[in-house]
């Protein structure tokens, strides 16, 4: 096979074609693309380097040791207190752009990267992780006989095992306080309270949504914008709250995708409280393809009859017609008058008991064969002539029975 000739082909690190390092060696949540990564100078442009934690959860480290770092290395970080274990998902040019998206308040918030994870270090991390499930079916008990109106959705213990980040979901304010005191002395840890909403939660589990494919929230959205039903109406989706809502329980957040889309092209059709009148009949709004700038108008306000599909710029020629006070032949653009078709009865000349009534002679030849079988078994059987005749001799006559 001659490669020289393949338009697409996979490289590591070379100028053309697609590069495996953009895709990395992890399979971590939030995985992003980096397609500056066969650029030459790329990784030593900055020292920034973006690492990921358990699910969702990232961070941002300054490379002071000029470590030679790869998508998917295992590092241990600075942390507060100790160091943190985590996975290298970004370096370059990127993270700065990923900085910006994740609104850093301050440089203070821009730690260290120590070293390459060692054994030692795999091995606190393993024991800390270890710990996480048991820890939050524990706390939710805890905060269950305190009382306190959230749910404990996720623990995360850091690298070393000396901190513990308590995720919860709570609707109003909750005063943890007393909490925190009883976890510290329960775990023998340092308490972190973190709460998250319902979205957030849906994107640390992952899964699948209804479209087949993985959570937006779990692969590639950070930023989560409120969804109302209005972008729902815009696109004439049915306002059922079973289609409408997400894995999370909320609206979807693909309902905000094309909603400006459907927006401006809305804007291209006639409104639904004109009625279009023409010399026969007035004609109400029924529905509205927004997309392909078609609407569907009825002769009746409630129910589809005499349905008439136009386009857009056609019923707005219609309405500045009747604005000047003149009434089309038809909505029709050649001024052809659509004729209604009778529908065609197909039990026009049938009878709807017709079924009833080979059902009924079906019973009444069951029940002659019933009758004939039962006289054929109290019959006496014939009398037969078994003895052999001669050619040309006559059966001779029954004998009559005289009464005695």
């Amino acid at each position: 096979m001659d490669f020289k000739n393949r338009k697409y082909m996979i490289y590591n690190g070379c100028a053309r074609g697609l590069c495996i390092k953009g895709c990395g060696r992890q399979d971590r949540q939030l995985n992003t693309y980096d397609w500056l990564a066969d650029v030459p100078g790329n990784a030593q442009s900055t020292d920034l380097v973006e690492v990921q934690f358990k699910n969702t959860r990232k961070g941002y480290y300054h490379n002071v040791n000029n470590i030679d770092l790869k998508k998917g290395d295992i590092v241990a970080v600075e942390a507060n207190p100790g160091h943190d274990i985590g996975v290298v998902t970004l370096t370059g040019r990127l993270v700065e752009l990923q900085i910006r998206k994740a609104n850093l308040k301050s440089a203070d918030d821009i730690k260290r990267i120590y070293r390459i994870a060692k054994p030692v270090d795999m091995d606190k991390y393993y024991e800390a992780k270890s710990r996480e499930h048991g820890t939050m079916i524990q706390s939710r008990q805890i905060a269950k006989e305190l009382g306190l109106q959230m749910k404990i959705g996720d623990v995360e213990y850091q690298g070393d095992g000396n901190k513990a980040i308590f995720y919860y979901i709570a609707d109003e304010r909750v005063d943890f306080r007393q909490l925190i005191k009883v976890l510290a002395e329960t775990f023998h840890v340092r308490i972190e309270m973190k709460q998250i909403g319902a979205r957030q939660e849906a994107g640390r589990i992952g899964g699948t949504g209804p479209c087949g494919r993985e959570l937006c929230c779990a692969t590639w959205m950070k930023n989560f914008v409120s969804v109302n039903t209005g972008a729902a109406r815009y696109q004439d989706i049915s306002l059922n709250p079973q289609k409408l809502a997400g894995m999370c329980a909320k609206l979807k957040c693909c309902l905000n995708y094309e909603v400006d889309n459907y927006i401006e092209a809305s804007r291209r059709l006639p409104s639904k409280e004109v009625v279009l009148q023409t010399q026969d009949s007035d004609y109400y709004l029924f529905k509205s393809d927004i997309l392909a700038g078609m609407v569907t108008y009825s002769t009746d306000k409630k129910m589809p009859a005499n349905i008439e599909t136009i386009t857009a710029q056609r019923a707005l020629e219609v309405i500045e017609m009747n604005k000047h006070g003149e009434k089309p032949l038809s909505l029709q653009e050649d001024g052809t008058v659509k004729q209604t078709e009778k529908p065609i009865d197909l039990l026009e000349n049938e009878s709807l008991t017709r079924f009833d009534k080979s059902k009924k002679k079906k019973k009444n030849k069951s029940r002659n064969n019933n009758k004939q079988a039962v006289k054929g078994r109290n019959k006496p059987a014939a009398q037969t002539d078994k003895q052999p005749r001669r050619q040309g001799e006559k059966r001779p006559a029954d004998k009559p029975q005289t009464e005695q």
